[in-house]
């Protein structure tokens, strides 16, 4: 057969043809040949190439680019056409000599793969994986695997390569696991998802945590729970709730799924019920709750629409049994099997299956259980919370005795020094609820047991003790009572005392006695039931303990005094004013000395001089001006008006600055109304000079030019304005100077208004400098803080 004339060298590949005929060998010289020959055509060139590589068949560059070649002439080609077999075999000749180029059998098998050869492409997979050495197998796995993911591959076929693949690399086993439920394989794939979770080792390369795992694999096995079995999925959903505290409600749900698609409903119900008595967060509680009800309601539609199908099928079985006067009991002459049961089970109560009342009722028993149950889920959160136990209670209004179950479990569940509110309040609701139903016996060992409890505080077992108290003043028992306030303040014996000291911990029984809250409501029961000697004795024992309050001395004072005990309740007060300091020891101070100048007035006169000296030495300036009122009211209607005025005169100086002002309107007053008008001018000079703040020197000036004007002295009154002027600036003090010019215009003459007004205007220039110098150091001290 002889070659066509355009496929033999020409002219110019002589040159390259006599090189290769002295060197046939040379892949440098065949290279430059077939570029040469690169515009002529693939015939041509494809005979240079298998020349070339019949000489040189391990020639990796060369069998690569006659490949390459021989694929661009088929690429437009349809894979049927007879060139795609030429190409094949050419691959297959290739693979001879090149069978640990990887790339090479990446190409082959791509072109396989176009042309839709399954078996032949899937075995050449296989050859290649034998071929190629382990460490460039993942280069074959990547098309591999994308290759037996497409559709129209038996599903056998994937299955067996994504087993072997896991082999090579177990950390794919996520892909296999997408394939297979991409597959519906859901039992492999659950057993597969479980393997992953068993493996502490394992980690996912696709970033799942294995909080998402668990969840994936919980939701395969709820949502294909007849398609998947040879797992304990009670305990793999029961393990994710102990492992995933996040997702509780949510696993519980899934739990509950699991069953009711296996038609196992009640077994559900115990679920949601499990998981609704367990879950400690109101948002999980919510989650299952609703689930139940919503799984209820579609029980109840479901059986409300079979009732309607049934009742139909009834009504035909009456039409076709109409002539019938018993039941045949031959099974052979009854149409169907299902037929004879229904007449054999006819009417009983067993197989009754208008059961709608009872599932609508099952509804209504669980909504109504709502609140109790949330309830029970802020309990799990915090037992120890009282609020929540009062509100459990509340809960069960009108049922006494599931409020005396929740008040039994409260006080035993809940410890006093762990507890968030008031733990004694639940004792005292508990024996209250029995003396609602008068049944004061079992309402006194409820106080009894919680007289015994360790709490955190005295108050809080003092606070038993009055409502025990309380209780039975209200039943008309007041032996009773003032018997309990006695047990209670009695003093631990020293043996007591000794044992809880070796113990170490000291509960709050042992400082009961010296509980202020409940000597206080013994003393009212003392003054109220009991009898002087009792009460003095209580009021004794008060300020032995030394927890007495300045309220408790004004009221044991008080106590002597409705008695006629006169020197004993002084000396009550006497004890007082040495307990307690200011500013405690005030109201004592005050309530003394008026009640001893209101008993004795004027025949214990230096006596109540000498407390009236020693309450002023002890007092602070800020509480001396009712005791120097009293003190020189005392004078006044008792002794001197002299030393009335040198009291007055000792409070003026003595008490704070922003009083004196008050003080001395006090002592004008007083001493203008006791010796007249003109003795106060002596007491408005002392005032002027006394250092009273600028403001109230500027009123006592005021006042004083009003009463010399009243008394006629103008030069006096002038004088006064004249000094009082330095104190008044005219840019906000208007009215100071608008008086001045009235009394200018009705008592003086153009003289003494123009010296008004040229001391007005030097005041204001004062004033101005002052201002200027004041903003000017305050600038400098801004600057130097900057600086």
């Amino acid at each position: 057969m002889s070659l066509p004339k355009e496929l033999y060298p020409s002219q110019d590949d002589l040159l390259y043809e006599e090189e290769l005929l002295r060197n046939p060998f040379s892949l440098k010289l065949w290279w430059r040949y077939l570029i040469a020959i690169s515009d002529a055509p693939f015939k041509k060139r494809f005979i240079i190439y298998e020349r070339a590589l019949k000489a040189l068949p391990g020639s990796y560059k060369l069998w690569h680019a006659y490949l390459r070649e021989r694929l661009e002439i088929v690429r437009n080609l349809p894979v049927t056409h007879p060139q795609y077999e030429t190409l094949n075999n050419t691959f297959e000749r290739a693979l001879v000599t090149m069978h640990k180029m990887p790339r090479i059998w990446i190409m082959y098998l791509l072109t396989l793969t176009e042309q839709n050869l399954i078996s032949k492409t899937r075995r050449t997979y296989d050859r290649a994986l034998c071929a190629l050495p382990v460490t460039q197998h993942d280069r074959i796995w990547e098309p591999y695997l994308v290759f037996v993911s497409q559709k129209g591959i038996p599903i056998e076929t994937p299955l067996r390569v994504f087993r072997r693949y896991l082999k090579y690399d177990p950390s794919h086993l996520e892909d296999f696991i997408e394939f297979l439920m991409n597959s519906s394989l859901w039992q492999e794939a659950v057993e597969r998802l479980a393997s992953v979770l068993n493996d502490d080792q394992f980690f996912p390369i696709k970033g799942k945590t294995n909080h998402r795992l668990w969840l994936e694999l919980c939701d395969l096995l709820t949502t294909h729970a007849t398609e998947v079995s040879g797992l304990n999925v009670d305990a793999i959903i029961r393990g994710g709730i102990r492992r995933f505290t996040d997702e509780v409600g949510r696993l519980w749900t899934s739990l509950a799924d699991y069953y009711i698609r296996r038609n196992l409903f009640e077994k559900a119900r115990d679920i949601f019920e499990e998981g609704m008595k367990t879950v400690v967060t109101v948002r999980d509680f919510s989650v299952i709750f609703d689930a139940y009800s919503q799984f209820e309601e579609s029980m109840v539609a479901l059986k409300m629409e079979n009732m309607d199908l049934s009742d139909e099928e009834e009504e035909e079985d009456i039409v076709e049994d109409e002539d019938e006067d018993y039941i045949r009991l031959d099974i052979d002459l009854c149409k169907s099997k299902s037929k004879f049961q229904k007449k054999i089970f006819k009417g009983f109560w067993l197989h009754d299956n208008k059961d709608v009342d009872l599932r609508l009722a099952r509804i209504e028993h669980l909504m109504n259980r709502r609140p109790e149950l949330a309830n029970s889920v802020l309990l799990r959160q915090n037992p120890h919370n009282v609020e929540q136990w009062h509100r459990r209670v509340k809960l069960f209004e009108g049922n006494p005795t599931k409020q005396i179950l929740t008040y039994t479990e409260a006080v035993r569940t809940i410890d006093p020094i762990k507890a968030v509110g008031k733990p004694h309040t639940l004792w005292v609701d508990f024996a209250k609820l029995y003396e609602t139903y008068n049944d004061l016996a079992n309402a006194r060992v409820i106080f009894d047991k919680a007289v015994q409890v360790n709490y955190k505080t005295i108050d809080h077992l003092a606070s038993i003790w009055t409502e025990w108290a309380e209780m039975e003043l209200r039943h008309k028992n007041f032996k009773g009572a003032l018997e309990l306030m006695r047990r209670a303040t009695a003093e631990p014996s020293v043996d007591v005392k000794r044992r809880v000291a070796a113990d170490g911990n000291e509960p709050v029984q042992m400082k009961l006695h010296k509980s202020l809250r409940l000597w206080t409501f013994y003393v009212d029961l003392e003054e109220s039931l009991g009898t002087l000697d009792s009460t003095w004795a209580v009021y004794e024992r008060i300020l032995d303990l030394r927890i007495a309050t300045p309220q408790i001395i004004i009221n044991y004072a008080f106590l002597l005094e409705e008695n006629k005990y006169f020197e004993d309740a002084f000396k009550v007060y006497e004890r007082g004013v040495k307990i307690f300091k200011y500013p405690h020891v005030k109201n004592i101070w005050i309530t003394y000395l008026s009640k001893f100048v209101k008993r004795y007035r004027k025949t214990k006169l230096e006596r109540a001089r000498e407390l009236f000296e020693h309450a002023i030495d002890t007092a602070p300036a800020d509480a001396l001006k009712p005791l120097y009122l009293q003190y020189a009211k005392l004078e006044e209607d008792y002794g001197l008006v002299k030393r009335a005025m040198k009291v007055y005169d000792q409070a003026t100086k003595a008490v704070p600055n922003h009083e004196k002002l008050g003080m001395y309107e006090i002592y004008i007053a007083r001493a203008a109304e006791i010796f007249g008008v003109p003795k106060t001018r002596e007491i408005y000079e002392q005032a002027m000079e006394s250092g009273l703040p600028d403001k109230d020197v500027k009123t006592m000036c005021l006042k004083y030019a009003e009463l010399e004007k009243s008394l006629g002295e103008i030069d006096r009154a002038r004088g006064i304005y004249v000094f009082s002027s330095q104190f008044a600036d005219p840019r906000s003090d208007a009215d100071f100077w608008d008086k001045w010019r009235e009394f200018e215009v009705q008592h003086g003459n153009e003289d003494t208004f123009r010296e008004m007004l040229r001391i007005k205007r030097s005041v204001s220039a004062s004033y101005s400098q002052v201002s200027f110098l004041f903003l000017f150091f305050l600038f400098l001290t801004v600057q130097n803080q900057k600086a």
